[in-house]
C-alpha cells in the first residue's frame, strides 16, 4: 500500500502543477484582454481619486485584480486557523468564503452604479421575458452571467444545503430580484429587467456546474468544531 501511495503522489503533484499553470495562463489572458481599460483607470486609482476610480467599471476591475493577493492572504490565514483547530476541509471552506465575497461584491458594486439621470429619471421596469436580451449585446450578456457566478461556484463548496443546481438557480434569481428591486427603488437610472434576472441566475447555475466535483456533500461533517480524539480502550 505504501508503494502504491508513493506511485500516486507524483501524478497528483503533476496535476496540481498543471492546474496552477492553467490558472496563471487564464489570469494572464484576462489581463492581456483588459490591459487597455485597466491602464485608463490606473492613473485615477494610483492618485487616490477614489470617485474616479471606484466610480467606473475599469477602476473596479483594476481594484479587484489588485486586491487578489490580499484575498489569497485572507484564505491562508483562515485555513491555517481552522487547521489548527482540527476543522476538516479547512482550505476548501476558507477559499469558498473568500471567493464568494471577493468575486461577487465588485460585480454588485458595478451593478448598483448610478446612471447620469439618477434621482431624476423615474424607475423603469421591463417584465417581458427575452425582450431586452438582444439589446444587451455580447458584452452585456457576459457581464450579467458573471454577476453571481462566484456565488454559484463557491456556495455549494461551502454549504451542503446549497449543493444542488436548482437551489443555486433559485439563489441567483432571488439575489438578482433584490438587486433589480433596489435599482428601481433607489432610482439609479437603470432598467429593472426580468432578462437580467434570468441571465444572472443562469450564470450562477453554470458556475455551480463547473465546481460540482468540489461540492460539500452531506456525508461530510457540517460542524466546524474539532473532532474529539478517540479514547484508547482499556
Amino acid at each position: 500500500m505504501n508503494h502504491d501511495a508513493s506511485l500516486s503522489a507524483p501524478p497528483r503533484r503533476t496535476r496540481r502543477i498543471m492546474l496552477l499553470g492553467l490558472a496563471l495562463l487564464a489570469l494572464a489572458s484576462v489581463l492581456f484582454a483588459v490591459r487597455r481599460p485597466l491602464l485608463m483607470a490606473a492613473p485615477a486609482c494610483m492618485a487616490g481619486q477614489w470617485r474616479g476610480c471606484l466610480g467606473t467599471f475599469n477602476g473596479v476591475v483594476l481594484v479587484t485584480l489588485a486586491t487578489l493577493p490580499v484575498a489569497a492572504l485572507v484564505v491562508w490565514a483562515l485555513a491555517r486557523r481552522r487547521r489548527a483547530a482540527g476543522v476538516a476541509s479547512a482550505w476548501r471552506m476558507s477559499l469558498a468564503e473568500v471567493g464568494m465575497v471577493h468575486g461577487t461584491v465588485p460585480f454588485l458594486w458595478m451593478t448598483m452604479m448610478p446612471g447620469a439621470g439618477a434621482g431624476i429619471v423615474p424607475g423603469r421596469v421591463s417584465l417581458v421575458p427575452l425582450r431586452d436580451l438582444l439589446m444587451m449585446g455580447t458584452l452585456g450578456i457576459a457581464g450579467n452571467l458573471l454577476v453571481f457566478a462566484s456565488l454559484g461556484f463557491f456556495a455549494p463548496m461551502r454549504y451542503a444545503a446549497l449543493a444542488s443546481v436548482p437551489r443555486i438557480l433559485a439563489l441567483g434569481a432571488g439575489c438578482s430580484v433584490l438587486v433589480e428591486t433596489a435599482q428601481y427603488v433607489l432610482r439609479l437610472d437603470r432598467v429593472s429587467s426580468v432578462d437580467d434576472v434570468l441571465v444572472n441566475a443562469t450564470g450562477a447555475a453554470l458556475a455551480a456546474l463547473a465546481s460540482r466535483r468540489w461540492w460539500r456533500t452531506t456525508t461530510e461533517a457540517p460542524s466546524e468544531q474539532p473532532r474529539p480524539e478517540p479514547v484508547p480502550a482499556g
